[in-house]
């Protein structure tokens, strides 16, 4: 019986003509549309960045060739600069994608880091691409926030509480340590001869010393924050007292709020009488979402389980899926035609209160106008949303509470009449479209792609981080829909 014939196979065989890269990959594939966008978008401000610089030494890669690099892996679900320059090396997309060129993960690494700034302007730009091909319609944006992971371990976070024991421990370690030096200085001498050999300091004791230090930095900064925190508190009380006084019809009650105002003001203002620069910054992200506020006692100390992690001090231990995890609050906002982000951001706290109005005012602002409809979870209402996203032009609707029968009586409070909004007839259709616009779009990026951990530290570079996400969120969207990009 003849042998079955197997095809010729030949895998050190070199190539008789130079191959071309088109020959690798469709021509509908995600690589080529990657290399048009990057065409099309303005890389002017790392281009400005890169060129400011000295012109000798090792010669720069091509800044769009490094930006493609990382929008191509953010969309695929490789994130770290190893991972990135390793597909380099084993993947033919990556490799059509640079043209040949193999950066070092440390130069990926140092251009992710050194224009994180300028990586998240591209999200407002690819953004706008996403309204000119018509996948943002503005009927109805969705609002949520989900937590993710940050580069740093939750065991790394220690309470105020144990870190004084720590610095007691510490201190008395230390102390035995130098006792035991000193007697094993003075056996030296006993048998050398004083001065004979110095004897090194033990590596023990600077271990120990070494954690001294940093936790010491750690302890200060996080009084630091507690006494800020403390201040800023003081300062809202007074604010309320004010309001109060405006609102007093009797004499009396105004004084005495206006007395209390005067105190808490005094008693924020003595928080800083020793700098010499008493502006206390807000605890706010530059974008307006609140921070994370340590806890604090009344003098402005921090409270014995206000934490503080040693590896990314700016992350907060958070609730997720009923587990704790050493991260940050990512909010998206998501228009539902399309599932197109229109805004994003990061923040350290933990609630989603306080987050509605300003993501509002993004979405505004990338936009250009407001949308007909946002809705958000119970998590995000707050006393004067209602107010401050009409203002907006955005007719919000926020989960509150099941509504009680009946008509809305006169002189409902706010949460009475967002109640009754979000459960008649319009307001439950409206706010059903929710759980199938912004909840799917957490599943594609960290289910799909993988995304749970965050590779960079720090509240700032997080922030850039997770733009880089959405914007490739939207790019494969872009690219799903057919887009055809116009290049210059």
């Amino acid at each position: 019986m003849a042998r079955k014939r197997y095809r010729s196979w030949t895998p050190d065989q070199s190539f008789l003509f130079p191959p071309s890269p088109k020959d690798w990959l469709s021509d509908d594939h995600l690589v080529y549309f990657v290399l048009e966008l990057v065409e099309v978008l303005d890389l002017g401000a790392i281009e400005c960045a890169i060129q400011g610089k000295d012109p000798r030494g090792e010669r720069p890669y091509n800044p769009a060739m490094m930006v493609a690099l990382l929008v191509y892996g953010y969309s695929t679900g490789v994130y770290s600069s190893r991972k990135l320059a390793r597909a380099i090396d084993e993947q033919v997309a990556f490799r059509v994608l640079t043209g040949g060129q193999r950066p070092h993960f440390t130069r990926v690494s140092a251009f992710r880091r050194n224009h994180l700034e300028a990586l998240r302007g591209l999200f407002q730009q690819v953004l706008r691409l996403c309204m000119e091909s018509g996948l943002v319609k503005l009927g109805h944006i969705a609002l949520d926030g989900t937590k993710i992971q940050a580069n740093a371990s939750k065991h790394k976070a220690n309470s105020y509480e144990h870190m004084k024991k720590l610095e007691e421990r510490l201190e008395t370690e230390i102390g035995d340590l130098l006792a035991r030096a000193e007697d094993s200085d003075a056996a030296d001498d006993a048998r050398l001869g004083t001065g004979v050999d110095e004897v090194d300091l033990p590596q023990e004791l600077r271990r120990r010393e070494g954690r001294l230090a940093k936790l010491r930095q750690a302890k200060k900064a996080l009084e630091e924050e507690a006494r800020k925190a403390r201040a800023a508190r003081l300062r809202e009380l007074a604010e309320g007292c004010d309001e109060r006084a405006d609102g007093a019809a009797e004499p009396k009650r105004q004084k005495l709020n206006r007395t209390l105002a005067t105190k808490r003001r005094v008693e924020a203002e003595a928080l800083f009488e020793h700098d010499d620069d008493d502006d206390e910054p807000p605890f706010q992200t530059p974008t307006g979402l609140p921070k994370n506020r340590p806890r604090t006692k009344t003098d402005g100390t921090p409270h014995d389980k206000a934490q503080r992690n040693f590896t990314d001090p700016d992350s907060r231990i958070m609730m997720s899926n009923g587990a704790f995890l050493q991260g940050y609050n990512c909010q998206a906002a998501v228009d539902d035609a399309a599932q197109i982000i229109v805004a994003e951001d990061v923040t350290n706290q933990s609630p989603d209160a306080g987050n509605l109005v300003p993501m509002m005012k993004q979405v505004v602002g990338n936009l250009g106008r407001a949308p007909d409809a946002a809705t958000a979870d119970a998590g995000y209402w707050a006393s004067g949303v209602d107010e401050a996203c009409a203002e907006l032009g955005v007719d919000v609707y926020v989960s509150t509470a099941a509504a009680p029968d009946g008509p809305l009586p006169e002189g409902a409070s706010p949460h009475a009449r967002m109640t009754h909004k979000t459960h008649t007839k319009q307001g439950r259709a409206i706010y059903r479209r929710r759980k199938y616009t912004v909840e799917p779009v957490f599943g594609q990026a960290k289910e799909a792609r993988g995304f749970r951990r965050f590779h960079l530290r720090g509240l700032a570079k997080v922030t850039g981080e997770w733009s880089l996400v959405c914007t490739a969120h939207n790019v494969l969207k872009l690219f799903r829909s057919g887009a055809v990009l116009a290049t210059a």
